[in-house]
């Protein structure tokens, strides 16, 4: 199946060498140009491509924006930006806009020729420089805002609150964690009052939910 490319790039000069490029992959046709992120748009609804690479420092129009309204207009195009910022603020901004794929313009071609083609089977794709930026952000945010048995419990709380959910006694949860009756006790006490339950049923429930154990 071929691919309909849409290259949006305020430098002409980029253009032309990634048309030349592009024509000798198999399967991709470059079936339009713009020069700033309002003719991205424009074309974007008259052309209907594919694949739009998308820089994302234009004028009239940035990328970010440019995404964002191409993403809105719901027409099946996806949006692969192309920059030479790899703040994860960037790469954030431009897939909440839509992006499916985030390359720095220093990439290799072939990585970007490799995005295409994943991306028009639907998948995301991002550069290895900004992933693992990404993805720590992702889930510092995570931490930060979601209350979890991973936040909320420590380490020795999740221990026996997943034997307690699996049946366990106290005085087994006690010779496999090589701690007192006590010591455990308490610890399931503090567990309890964490989580505002008042029975081993509801701490099943809540161990089960959290992926901590199965039924």
């Amino acid at each position: 199946m071929e691919i309909k490319i849409l290259l949006c790039d305020d430098h002409k000069i980029f253009r032309e060498g990634l048309k030349t490029l592009l024509a000798a992959e198999s399967n991709m046709r470059v079936v339009g140009e713009a020069a700033d992120g309002a003719q991205a748009v424009s074309l974007a609804a008259r052309l209907r491509p594919d694949i739009i690479v998308m820089d994302i420092s234009m004028p009239v129009l940035n990328g970010i924006e440019a995404a964002r309204k191409i993403a809105a207009a719901g027409k099946g195009s996806r949006v692969i930006a192309l920059s030479m910022h790899s703040d994860r603020r960037f790469v954030a901004e431009a897939l909440k806009a839509g992006a499916r794929g985030y390359l720095l313009k220093d990439s290799a071609f072939e990585e970007l020729s490799a995005a295409i083609r994943s991306v028009h089977a639907g998948k995301t794709c991002l550069d290895p420089a900004v992933a693992s930026a990404v993805v720590d952000d992702y889930v510092g945010r995570i931490a930060a805002s979601e209350k979890s048995a991973f936040t909320v419990l420590s380490d020795r709380e999740r221990e026996v609150l997943q034997l307690v959910a699996e049946g366990k006694s106290t005085k087994a949860i006690a010779s496999a964690l090589k701690l007192s009756v006590k010591t455990v006790e308490t610890h399931r006490n503090r567990v309890m009052g964490k989580l505002r339950v008042d029975s081993v049923a509801a701490l099943t429930k809540y161990a089960v939910r959290e992926g901590l154990t199965s039924l």
